[in-house]
Parts: structure tokens; C-alpha cells; sequence
């Protein structure tokens, strides 16, 4: 038997992870055919197969998954010593990946990554914005960044940004054709604008006041999964939209959109940039959350 190169090892290991040939050679730099060849040469030198491969998926055999197992904490270990020399030079180097839903990789376009890349020459950031939520580090990312609400126990969370609210909003062309509603109950009698979440299950919209909570499975003809496109759809005067209220301001302020049931919307936690616990930290993520910490620092009053 041929010993495996590193080279070998770490591609094998991503296209396990993306699940993806050509994921895995976007990450690597190399051309599918590249990547192919490389993976079969590892299962000729090795003698055994690794991956199940269909036209349309890409898994690991028994002996595949038992081998990843094995290799992966060594994978890590040197990455985790490659960046500690990087560490010790003073200067964060290498790839930093974090998965993100769209308003948070807004946000932190407009105010983190800018500074980051100026000062932090060495690093490549990989910025992926998605909506469907993810495990992090089995999809090969150092951080991920959601609402409070749906960050794991096991993690460690710095907030992105303050608090936000979710807020109902409508045109005034559609206020003035319709009663405006008064408490959530009243949205049945409505033509809402229906969210689509990634896991392809409708969103509830849910109140608070005064320590009441409601929870409503609203009605409507139009379901999308974009909150852009609800508060455009909402601006058409299609009916009535629940967004984040940073998304609808632009819309509030310009008059296009007003807020209804304004005392059923307070406040909540916000976007959460989070991290295993249990594992190294990357010097270029602690670079990066010492940036949004000074972030949050001037724009949270």
C-alpha cells in the first residue's frame, strides 16, 4: 500500500464535508477532474473505496467514514499549529469561514469585514450567506451567524449589533382599503404576506405584550422566503408583511410602509456571531470578534 500524501488526505476530507466535488474543489483551487483523479488514485493506493458516487450524491462508505474519523482531529491539530506559528509571527494568516444569513452578512459587510481585510492582509475570508440553518463545524466553518434564538447550547455567542425588532407593515394605499388591525387576532381578517423558512415549513408570527404571547398562523395567497421581497411585496400594497425592522426602515422612512400593532413588537435579542466551545479558536476569528466587539461598541447605544 502507497502512503496517502497530505494533499490526498485533506481532499478527501472536503469533499466529505460539501458532500460536493465541486464545492470541494472551489475550497481547494483545483479543477473537478483534478480532485477526481485525486480521490481515485487514494482509493487505488489504499486498496479500498471511499466514497459512494452518484450522479446526484456524494457519501462516504463504511470504510470512508471510519477513516475521515481518524484523520479529522489530526487534520485539525495542524491547522489549529499552523495557525499558532501565525499566532506567534503576529499576524493572522489562512482562511476564515463563516456561514451567515443574509441581514447578518449585511451587516457585517457594511461594518466588520472592511476594517478586517484592511488590517488582516494574510487572511482570506469566506463569507457564506444562506438561509437554511446549518451545523458548523461538520460543514467546515469557524463560525456561523444567526438570531439568539437559534444558537446552539454548546456555543459561545458574541452579539452582532443590539437588539432587534420584528415588526407587522403595510402600505398606506392597503390601510386605507382595510381596517387597520388592532391586535394580532385581527390579522386573520387580513391578506398577509406568508414567509417560507429554509426548512420549507411556514412561519408563525409571533407578539409579545405585557407578557402575553401570541403566536399566529396568519393567512394570505402569497408565501415567499426573502424578507426583501416581503417588504417590496408589502410596499405594492399586496398586504401586510413581518420583517425585521431594520429591513422595512429604509421603506418606514420614506413613508412607503407603517407599522402596525407597534406595542405587540418589542424588542428581542438579536444576531448572534457564535463558535464551538470546545475547540482551538482561530487567531483570525479572534481578530475578527475583537473587530465586532469594537463594532458594537459604537453603533449599540
Amino acid at each position: 500500500m502507497t502512503k496517502p500524501t497530505l494533499s490526498d488526505l485533506e481532499a478527501f476530507a472536503a469533499i466529505v464535508r460539501y458532500r460536493s466535488f465541486r464545492k470541494a474543489a472551489d475550497e481547494l483551487g483545483l479543477s473537478r477532474s483534478t480532485l477526481s483523479h485525486t480521490l481515485i488514485g487514494l482509493e487505488r493506493n489504499l486498496g479500498v473505496r471511499l466514497l459512494h458516487r452518484t450522479t446526484r450524491s456524494v457519501s462516504p462508505t463504511d470504510v470512508g467514514a471510519r477513516l475521515l474519523e481518524r484523520i479529522n482531529p489530526v487534520l485539525w491539530d495542524l491547522d489549529m499549529a499552523l495557525d499558532g506559528l501565525a499566532a506567534d509571527a503576529g499576524e493572522p494568516s489562512g482562511r476564515l469561514r463563516i456561514n451567515a444569513n443574509k441581514s447578518a452578512a449585511c451587516f457585517l459587510l457594511s461594518h466588520v469585514v472592511p476594517p478586517f481585510l484592511r488590517q488582516y492582509p494574510q487572511v482570506e475570508l469566506d463569507l457564506v450567506s444562506e438561509g437554511r440553518l446549518i451545523d458548523i463545524v461538520r460543514e467546515g466553518f469557524d463560525a456561523g451567524v444567526r438570531l439568539a434564538e437559534a444558537v446552539p447550547q454548546d456555543m459561545i455567542a458574541v452579539p452582532v449589533g443590539g437588539s432587534v425588532r420584528f415588526v407587522a407593515v403595510a402600505s398606506p394605499d392597503y390601510l386605507s382599503e382595510h381596517t387597520p388591525p388592532t391586535t394580532p387576532d385581527d390579522l386573520h381578517r387580513h391578506a398577509c404576506i406568508r414567509q417560507r423558512l429554509p426548512s420549507g415549513k411556514r412561519y408563525r408570527w409571533e407578539f409579545v405584550r405585557s407578557g402575553v404571547e401570541m403566536t399566529i398562523d396568519v393567512p394570505g395567497a402569497l408565501t415567499l422566503d426573502d424578507s426583501d421581497l416581503m417588504v417590496q411585496a408589502a410596499t405594492d400594497g399586496l398586504g401586510i408583511a413581518y420583517v425585521p425592522e431594520p429591513i422595512a426602515r429604509p421603506a418606514l422612512d420614506s413613508g412607503k410602509l407603517t407599522i402596525v400593532l407597534p406595542d405587540w413588537s418589542p424588542p428581542l435579542p438579536g444576531l448572534m456571531l457564535y463558535y464551538p466551545a470546545n475547540r482551538h479558536t482561530p487567531s483570525s476569528l479572534r481578530a475578527f470578534i475583537e473587530l465586532l466587539k469594537d463594532t458594537n461598541r459604537r453603533l449599540v447605544p
